[in-house]
């Protein structure tokens, strides 16, 4: 049986993030449902990640054993026939028989997006977080720069997370703008529990003036959460990259 790896993309509004539950709809069951289709068995999908309810991708990865394979057109092509218009396939390929679409990922590039506009706007509402007031993108990339590096981010994690080790690299983290629009977008090797939503509240702290760019130091070093930023809300957030090569991932 193929290996395959399947790349999509979606719409996390209406679902309960990525893995399947008994009682809510989920991105894993609709795609296991349209693979059925497709294949004629229910597939065990092996997904790259496990993104909160609300939460999009750009890029979504998933690994699993097909009884064949058509080749890429025809497998994306018939996938999509079967899948929502929120939810689409764009690339499949077939890989060694011991790759997992979850184990061999090295790194994730999360996106915020913030939507920095005075008024409301209907065509940023789903997919992004409003915020009316001036932001310095510059003052907030320097807040940014602090987040580089191996740290404990203990301070980053929503309470009710069981992982022991709070311990990551991140690779890049930058704000920019584009238009009315503030973008945080932050690459590394893991990241905790909510910890992507945390750290762009905490830059919703700095723009206020309620936080300094030089105090993310002192919040790193705190490893307590009331130190940091709110959770901002999942709509905001989507999984941009996926990495399976270390060379990639660390921008060489």
């Amino acid at each position: 049986m193929p290996n395959l790896l399947l790349t999509i993309r979606y719409d996390g509004t209406k679902y309960h993030g990525w893995q399947v539950q008994k009682n809510a709809l989920t991105v894993q069951e609709v795609l296991q449902n349209a693979i059925e289709k497709l294949f004629g068995s229910r597939l065990d999908v092996k997904g790259c990640s496990r993104t909160d309810t609300g939460v999009h991708a750009n890029m979504y990865c998933v690994s699993f054993f097909a009884p064949f394979y058509p080749g890429e057109y025809h497998t994306v092509s018939a996938l999509n026939r079967f899948l929502p218009n929120d939810i689409k396939a764009y690339a499949c390929k077939e890989v060694s028989v011991d790759f997992h679409a979850r184990y061999h990922c090295v790194g994730k590039e999360y996106i915020y997006r913030i939507y920095n506009g005075k008024y409301d706007n209907p065509f940023y509402d789903k997919y992004s977080f409003h915020y009316k007031y001036k932001m310095d993108e510059n003052e907030l990339n320097r807040a940014a720069s602090y987040f580089e590096g191996t740290h404990d981010f203990a301070a980053f994690c929503s309470a009710g997370s069981d992982v022991e080790d709070t311990v990551r690299t991140i690779y890049r983290c930058e704000v920019t703008r584009e238009g009315e629009e503030v973008l945080i977008r932050i690459c590394g090797d893991g990241f905790l529990y909510n910890m992507v939503r945390i750290i762009a509240g905490t830059f919703i702290d700095v723009a206020k003036g309620k936080t300094k760019a030089d105090d993310i130091p002192l919040i790193i070093k705190s490893k307590s959460r009331s130190s940091a930023g709110k959770t901002l809300a999942a709509k905001g957030l989507f999984l941009n990259k996926v990495y399976y090569s270390e060379v990639e991932l660390e921008g060489g």
